[in-house]
């Protein structure tokens, strides 16, 4: 399949770029594979399309302040993007990190964040990341925590604000390591995971921290050739346990956002089992792929051409999922990390 066949038409104004008033006011754009049928509705109408039995697996992750803005003890400023910490590294403070700075970043610079908080670049890794060593008195989070900046997608046109501090996470966000919060899940709120679990729902977490490559574009014509970029992820006993017994029983799993739906694809056996533990995902998932583990997709609406939109055209078929983006066009929908929502059943 070529990249063009992933692509539409989005006006500039439906992007958007502040959350809604409320996290359960946005809308849902309801998919029914079977029937080929989409109705447009209010998130919280979502509570309808559940039945007793069913169960919700949620990402858990939580999204850190990855974006760091420092100096050179020249004062040239520098901007530094935590990607992901290095496996088996000497120290925790270990990271491959993005840099952007005026004049390249030469081995053995030194940036400062604040009087108590600096970095060092160790050294060159596979383009475009480098490897830095932060040094700080105290636990590293809780500075990142304090001197960080919330890494808002380049498609929101502003800087991050202290609202962006709780509204660019889940209410069940819990494990730090994300650059990008798993959207679909900012929608829900505790009254309505409460309500769920009231309706006989199970709901199950994982994690996956997402990572940089959910906002880098497919850069091939031939979608085939693409590859992804490795993500961590960590699926809990109860979970594996949870999701096999429903499918064993004939009930219904529903993956809550493309990052759910990648760790359960990934750790999914040939069989279909769901297997406990913890890895890399690397999976990449376009029209062809046959789901083993998810039943229902709730998900946010994603960019042309990205490899969101293949997964979720996986999952429904493209020409279905276009159709109900254009229609979404039409009828207004907010698009991307702050927008409105789909379901599809």
């Amino acid at each position: 399949m070529q990249l063009t066949d992933f692509d539409f038409l989005l006006p500039d104004e439906l992007i958007a770029q502040v959350p809604a008033a409320q996290r359960d006011a946005s809308r849902l754009l309801c998919l029914d594979r079977k029937s080929a049928t989409v109705e447009s509705k209010q998130f919280v109408d979502i509570l309808n399309y559940f039945q007793p039995g069913d169960v919700l697996v949620v990402n858990d992750t939580k999204v850190i302040p990855a974006r760091l803005l420092g100096q050179k003890q020249t004062g040239g400023k520098v901007e530094i993007f935590l990607v992901r910490k290095v496996p088996g590294a000497t120290t925790t403070n270990e990271w491959l990190c993005l840099t952007k700075s005026s004049k390249s970043l030469r081995v053995g610079t030194t940036v400062d964040f604040s009087p108590e908080f600096s970095a060092e670049v160790l050294g060159e890794m596979e383009a475009p990341y480098r490897l830095v060593r932060f040094h700080c008195p105290g636990d590293f989070m809780q500075m990142v925590e304090k001197v960080g900046h919330l890494p808002l997608p380049p498609y929101i046109k502003r800087d991050d604000s202290q609202e962006d501090r709780s509204r660019y996470q889940t209410v069940f966000a819990c494990e730090e390591g994300a650059v990008a919060a798993p959207t679909a899940g900012l929608h829900f709120t505790t009254e309505i995971l409460q309500q769920l679990i009231a309706a006989g729902v199970e709901i199950v977490n994982l994690t996956l921290h997402v990572g940089l490559g959910t906002f880098l574009p497919v850069r091939v014509d031939d979608i085939c050739q693409h590859k992804m970029h490795a993500e961590l992820y960590s699926i809990p006993d109860a979970t594996a346990q949870a999701v096999n017994s429903a499918h064993k029983d004939g009930r219904r799993v529903f993956a809550l956002g493309t990052t759910s739906a990648r760790a359960l694809e990934t750790a999914a056996t040939d069989v279909g089992a769901l297997q406990s533990g913890a890895g890399e995902s690397e999976i990449f998932i376009y029209p062809g792929y046959q789901f083993k583990i998810v039943d229902a997709l709730i998900t946010n609406f994603h960019l042309p051409k990205s490899t969101l939109l293949m997964l979720v055209s996986a999952f429904a078929g493209r020409e279905f999922i276009l159709s109900a983006y254009r229609q979404a066009v039409i009828e207004r929908f907010r698009f991307f990390s702050y927008g409105d929502c789909m379901l599809i059943l």
